[in-house]
Parts: C-alpha cells; structure tokens; sequence
C-alpha cells in the first residue's frame, strides 16, 4: 500500500472513531431540571374534628385510613403523625396516597404529608391537619395542645428586647376552654406560672439579654379537662 493511500485511509479511521463536532454534539447545558414535587391536599382525617370513622379493634385502639391527593412530580409520600400526648412521631413513607395505621382512641393527633421524588431532593410538605381519634364513652374532649405564634419557637431576639408579648392559639372540639396557664422562665421545663387568663396572648414579659426562655401553655376547659403544650423556647442576644 502505498504511503498516500495509508495516510487517507487512517484519516478516515479517525474520523469516523471521533466524537461529533461542537455544532452537532449534545451539551447538559439543554438537560432540563427534573420538577420539584407539589404540596399534597389532605383530605381526611379532617382539621379539627373527632375521626368517628375509623375501624375499632378494642376499647384503646382503633384503624383508621388517612388519604390525601396525590400531588404533581411525586413518587413517594412520607406521612407525619404526631400523638399530641406524648409528642411521639411515626414517618412512615407509601408510594400510594393513603395509609392505614392503628391508633390509640380517645388520643389527639397531628398529621402532615411530604411530598418526594426518585429524581430531585426537592420536597414540599402539605398544610398539617389536627383531630381526636374516636374515644371510648367521651363525653367531653380535651382542649388540643396550644400552638405558639409569637415569638416562634428557636428565635434569636435583638439584644435591646426588655420585654416579648407571649401570643398562642388553641382550639377545643366542645369550644369549652376557658382559661389558660402561662408557664415561664429560665429552666426547662418551665415551673414558674407567671399568669393564668382568659386571652391567647400575655404582653409586656420582662427579659434581659444572654438568656435563653422556655414557656408552655396549660389550655383548661369547662369540664375540668387540660392540655399541656411543647416547650417554646427563644433567646434575646
């Protein structure tokens, strides 16, 4: 073979082994991101009821079906339930968009849903759903644990604050609470009752910089029955 040939056919070879150009290859640059999932709507237990549907298994426990929406971009769902009681939480996760537990009757609960994908560590977590699991022979229920709004729970306040106003929220299947109890102070727990009142709310709290503050809510009702919320906490700097 002579040497020209050689060189044209090795030419050839190279060129055809060889990625495409610049003008005709791919680029990640047009990859498009995967989507984020979307929050889930729940839809059952309901917000602040008595789930009375449930399946009963003995006088302490009964079935029920938590469902929900299913939501856009989503391969799997972790459900968030949390007994209000002893503030235990379970996250089991389904690919379905419902899941059936057994709880305790007589108990208060919170639930939420996240939503996952297999291709993203994007998430996004559903509104959170408060309700009474059917009880045995009540009569009466149990306020719901308070809920904190000011200031949120793991605050930092500006070092000049010399005073907070404690604000809360709580509900009451019966719509019976009639007081509540302020618990405030240093340690934590918090020990020390600085108030009991009829309002959600306690203004003009002394504070002083460097501490860190704990206090709860001891929501009381008509028939004697009470609840005990988690522990806020904030710091003033």
């Amino acid at each position: 073979m002579n040497k020209y040939l050689y060189t044209l056919l090795t030419g050839l070879l190279i060129a055809s082994c060889g990625g495409s150009d610049s003008s005709g290859g791919s680029s990640t640059d047009d990859v498009e991101p995967t989507p984020s999932p979307t929050a889930a709507i729940l839809v059952f237990p309901e917000d602040n009821t008595e789930c009375n549907t449930g399946e009963i298994v003995n006088e302490q426990e009964s079935r029920v079906t938590f469902v929900w929406n299913a939501s856009e971009n989503t391969d799997s769902y972790e459900l968030s339930l949390t007994n209000l009681n002893t503030n235990n939480t379970i996250t089991p996760t389904v690919r379905d968009t419902e899941l059936r537990l057994t709880l305790l009757r007589g108990v208060p609960y919170e639930w939420s849903v996240t939503s996952k994908s297999d291709f993203s560590n994007e998430e996004a977590t559903s509104s959170t759903f408060r309700f009474f699991n059917e009880g045995f022979g009540i009569e009466n229920y149990a306020p719901f644990p308070a809920e904190v709004i000011s200031p949120e729970n793991g605050i930092n306040l500006m070092n000049n604050t010399s005073e907070v106003n404690l604000i809360w929220e709580a509900s009451d299947l019966d719509e019976d609470i009639v007081s509540f109890e302020v618990l405030f102070g240093n340690e934590n727990p918090p020990v020390d009752v600085v108030s009991e009142t009829n309002d959600s709310f306690l203004n003009n709290v002394n504070v002083s910089s460097g501490n860190t503050y704990y206090w709860r809510i001891i929501t009381k009702d008509t028939q004697s029955n009470s609840s005990i919320s988690p522990i806020f906490e904030f710091k003033v700097l």
